[in-house]
């Protein structure tokens, strides 16, 4: 076996056959959210040790490193991202996955929470107050970018996954919490690699006025490409996956700061004008009413102190 050595200078020092290509930039720094949060969105981060071994610290990743350190160091936030899973199971291929991508982006420099759809109930028109509801909404309205993971149940997106979008509205108010938010979209298959899922998910993206990014991932017999631990094996659809995760955070680097413009419509103008001057049309005729009434008042009580007066109205 030839193994060539580069000089510390490149990027990646050791490329050869058999050998793993690492990163040498120093890590993305990672938003601290305090250990309580961080034990209820960040249950993907593995012991220090392991993850330092892990193959995701071992990926080559300086492009979009180098792009999220830029912003980082303009005093930009860290992005934000929420991950749905669909599937409520102990050993859930969908939650594997949705894991697999938060480690990625969390090793990114991302602000990557994870919401748990146990517990969460049915969409109906009564439970709106419900703490689930309400923390699932939170993390929607708190987002700059989302990550989809369901399994493909008879042909489309398992209820469990459904249910969630369906609590997160299209409007609040004059909020719309979703509008130009990034998404991806990943599906699991249980057999032979389908695109079913995927391709619903991009719909209903629309339907939320996300930007779905270009690329998609879907992984065929989930129950052969994990790890008693969960861990998913090495395989182009594991590198599917990263790139993926690489495309999200360039993208949402790229929408954030136009969040404000990308929901501003015509029509929407136009209602709001609507709207605005039917209020100040009502408000005039309420000011007028009332000092109609109140000369009224003056009147009255004027005759009836026996004195004549004419009241120009």
């Amino acid at each position: 076996m030839i193994r060539r050595l580069y000089p510390p200078c490149l990027r990646s020092p050791l490329v050869s056959v058999g050998i793993k290509r690492y990163s040498t930039m120093a890590p993305v720094p990672v938003a601290e959210i305090g250990e309580e949060l961080s034990g209820k969105y960040r249950p993907y981060l593995l012991p220090k040790e392991e993850a330092e071994k892990d193959w995701i610290s071992e990926l080559e990743l300086d492009t979009v490193e180098g792009i999220s350190r830029e912003h980082l160091q303009r005093g930009e936030s860290p992005l934000k991202i929420m991950v749905l899973y669909g599937s409520l199971r102990e050993r859930s291929y969908s939650r594997f996955m949705a894991y697999e991508a938060c480690r990625i982006l969390h090793r990114l420099g991302a602000d990557v929470r994870v919401f748990d759809p146990k517990g969460l109930p049915m969409k109906d028109d009564v439970s709106m107050d419900h703490e689930k509801v309400q923390e699932l909404r939170g993390l929607s309205a708190w987002s700059d970018g989302q990550v989809w993971c369901s399994p493909e149940q008879h042909g489309t997106v398992a209820a469990v996954f459904k249910n969630q979008i369906d609590w997160i509205p299209l409007t609040t108010g004059s909020v719309r919490p979703t509008q130009s938010r990034t998404l991806s979209i990943i599906q699991v298959n249980g057999g032979s690699q389908s695109f079913n899922t995927v391709n619903w998910l991009r719909i209903l993206g629309r339907w939320m006025r996300m930007f779905t990014i270009p690329n998609q991932s879907s992984l065929p017999k989930a129950y052969t490409q994990f790890s008693d631990e969960g861990r998913l094996s090495a395989s182009g659809n594991r590198d599917r996956l990263v790139d993926c995760m690489e495309e999200l955070v360039k993208y949402t680097w790229v929408m954030r700061p136009h969040f404000e413009s990308w929901g501003d419509r015509f029509s929407e103008r136009k209602e709001r004008r609507e709207k605005d001057e039917k209020k100040a049309r009502e408000q005039r005729e309420r000011e007028e009413s009332e000092w109609v009434e109140k000369q009224r008042v003056e009147v009255e009580a004027v005759k009836g102190e026996g004195t004549e007066i004419v009241v120009a109205v």
